[in-house]
């Protein structure tokens, strides 16, 4: 097993103005720069990435990583994994916007052990470092497939 803490780092740059695009890469890592812009929904120029976009992504990936670990580790067969999901951003009580929940289905398809697979399916949502950091509200929907 490998040691913690473990970091990751990343670095923004972008000119002045809402709707100037920014763009974001990873520190020490070889991977395309990302880039981001303020979503319409915020009166910004959109056409790209959101952080409300890779908030949803950064749920919903980290729960297919952990779920591919664990099916690995328990010999789970499948085929491919589908996972989409929907963020719905609200006005709290403070009237601050904030991430109110996420609603998450994944589909599961060429598992022969229905059962089992479901088992890991939820067991997986408990695992998952990303999911127990955050206040939004999960709600998932597991489809398994032969």
């Amino acid at each position: 097993m490998s040691a913690f803490p473990k970091t990751f780092s990343v670095e923004s740059a972008g000119a002045s103005g809402v709707s100037e695009i920014w763009v974001n890469h990873l520190i020490g890592k070889e991977c395309a720069p990302i880039s981001m812009a303020i979503p319409p929904e915020f009166d910004g120029p959109g056409g790209t990435y959101s952080p409300e976009d890779l908030y949803a992504m950064a749920l919903m990936n980290c729960y297919l990583a952990t779920f591919k670990v664990i099916a690995e580790k328990s010999k789970l067969q499948y085929e491919n994994i589908l996972g989409s999901a929907t963020l719905y951003v609200d006005k709290g009580e403070e009237i601050a916007p904030w991430m109110e929940r996420i609603e998450i289905t994944i589909i599961l398809t060429g598992a022969k052990q229905t059962a089992r697979a479901l088992t890991i399916l939820e067991k997986t949502k408990a695992h998952c470092m990303i999911l127990n950091s955050v206040k939004t509200k999960i709600d998932f929907e597991f489809q398994v497939k032969e």
